[in-house]
């Protein structure tokens, strides 16, 4: 369980990051469900509930996320699932239970860049980009790659495209965290394969993803390219998997996900 020392509830952006920048152990609370899992001593807590954050707004070339959105509401929104199928409520109906879902936000799960996070990997697949108050508008892909420095995420950005797109995950119980997790697009003749919970963030698959955008989406092919990705990505052992298992998984993943954007 976490400690906080004083709470604050701003009305802006502005004032949000303001607080959050001026001591070291100031930190932002959305959800907190991430938090209660853990001991933590905080300073100053940013609570971001009057900011107007929670929605999901379709555009004419996007769809823009809130980052205070729930997960419960991507999971059961019909703006998402009319623009990009199942994909995103795919990546998160699994987690834990509906009461956890109501709970954890989208801004929380993405700034904390976690290894082991199923809407990430969907997202990436998607093209999505993120909001940031200090580093502004960014690829999702780049702001993981991205040192860490204290900011706020706002918003993401989903763009409408003709993309398809599906998720994969192989969990030891339904409602446990992903042991791995994939995801693949396919646009025009571009197709990229997202690899996440290796237990490391998800990560784009270059050479594989390259081998199968210059080449026929045939049966061998799916075959070669799934031996590739078990090749170039680095996978790890931890209490839910060993590295030699999810590296012979990855292989069965990624070609369950091709043969559906075949």
């Amino acid at each position: 369980m976490f400690t906080v020392m004083d709470i604050v509830q701003p009305t802006t952006v502005e004032e949000a990051y303001s607080i959050l920048t001026k001591r070291k152990n100031n930190q932002v609370i959305g959800g907190s469900a991430w938090l209660r899992m853990g001991s933590k001593r905080i300073g100053t807590a940013v609570e971001l509930s009057q900011l107007n954050l929670d929605y999901i707004k379709e555009e004419e070339e996007y769809i823009e996320i809130g980052a205070m959105t729930t997960f419960r509401s991507l999971e059961t929104s019909e703006v998402i699932e009319s623009n990009f199928g199942s994909i995103i409520k795919d990546s998160v109906k699994d987690i834990i239970g509906v009461q956890f879902r109501n709970v954890v936000t989208v801004g929380g799960t993405i700034f904390s860049k976690f290894g082991f996070s199923d809407l990430i990997v969907a997202l990436l697949a998607l093209g999505t980009e993120v909001e940031l108050v200090n580093a502004g508008r960014i690829k999702l892909c780049d702001f993981l790659n991205k040192e860490y420095e204290k900011d706020l995420l706002t918003k993401i950005y989903i763009k409408k495209n003709d993309v398809k797109a599906t998720y994969k995950s192989l969990r030891n119980a339904q409602s446990d965290y992903a042991l791995l997790n994939v995801s693949v697009s396919k646009y025009d003749n571009k197709l990229e394969i997202y690899v996440g919970a290796r237990p490391q963030i998800a990560t784009l698959a270059v050479k594989a993803s390259e081998f199968l955008s210059n080449n026929e989406l045939s049966d061998e092919n799916i075959e070669k390219a799934s031996q590739i990705v078990s090749e170039e990505l680095a996978f790890g052992t931890n209490m839910r998997a060993s590295k030699e298992y999810r590296t012979l998984m990855s292989k069965v993943l990624v070609k369950r996900a091709l043969m559906e954007v075949k």
